[in-house]
């Protein structure tokens, strides 16, 4: 069963050997750093989430992590993302690209390596301006 801890750090001083206290990191942050990231890759439309987010969006407001589900098993990071790719793009080459993006914005936002993260592209969306018109 997947173990729903926060991952914390221990702080450090500027000159790095002095431990100053814990840092804690919600999931909700993680979720928002991945939703935003999986976004930045072009070819990906949206992502997915429940009916609750489509309401609220409907009314205004943007929720950054939703489609990502994240677990935390054996102390690592397990990251899936759901979401929609335009038409026109070839979904491994978006999905090998989305998972690239995740892993380094988490790394760098966060110093936390993924395990794994897995792409479930659930549509395409054919919503195709055309130019001439």
């Amino acid at each position: 069963m997947a173990d729903k801890t926060n991952p914390s750090f221990a702080g450090k001083s500027s000159n790095g050997d002095a431990v100053l206290g814990r840092v804690q990191l919600a999931p909700e942050v993680l979720e928002v750093i991945i939703g935003i990231a999986t976004n930045e890759v072009e070819g990906v439309a949206t992502t997915k989430g429940n009916f609750a987010t489509g309401v609220a969006e409907k009314f205004g407001k943007v929720f950054h992590g939703k489609g990502v589900k994240i677990d935390w098993i054996e102390d690592k990071l397990i990251v899936d993302v759901y979401c929609v790719v335009q038409y026109g793009y070839p979904i491994p080459e978006v999905a090998t690209e989305i998972q690239k993006q995740i892993r380094h914005a988490v790394l760098n936002m966060t110093s936390l390596e993924t395990k794994e993260i897995n792409v479930h592209v659930t549509g395409i969306d054919f919503d195709v301006t055309d130019d001439n018109e």
